[in-house]
């Protein structure tokens, strides 16, 4: 599943410096403010291995194309398929199953006060 909404990419839009935080904040769904912050507290101590990697992620990651998701919603949708696809997967089915349940209750409502329908399908089966 590599499609342009799985990738990661580095968001000049909101980015600060070279929009690496703010790609990785989109991305995992975290607030830009905390991948930030817990950059900046890495600094002091592991400098020697947070900006090489900084670096080469400015370097390495393309640029988010500029109409990746139509709305928030969409952003939200994507961002729990990257942290759990299986889980979005069964909240999907969960609602497709929702939808059957009431199809059939309309259905079954029609079908129960159109006795000529009823017995149409009864010839069918």
């Amino acid at each position: 599943m590599n499609t342009t909404h799985t990738t990661l990419y580095r968001d000049k839009e909101t980015g600060k410096l070279g929009g690496v935080c703010a790609g990785v904040a989109d991305y995992t769904g975290i607030n830009p403010f905390w991948v930030r912050f817990g950059f900046l507290l890495t600094l002091p101590v592991l400098s020697w291995i947070t900006v090489p990697a900084y670096l080469l992620m400015w370097i390495l990651l393309s640029k988010k194309p500029p109409h990746l998701y139509r709305d928030d919603k969409e952003q939200q949708y994507w961002q729990r398929v990257r942290q759990s696809p299986k889980r979005t997967a069964r909240e999907i089915r969960s609602q497709f199953r929702a939808i059957d349940r009431r199809l059939a209750e309309v259905e079954q409502y029609y079908v129960s006060s159109n006795p000529r329908l009823s017995d149409e399908i009864e010839r069918l089966r």
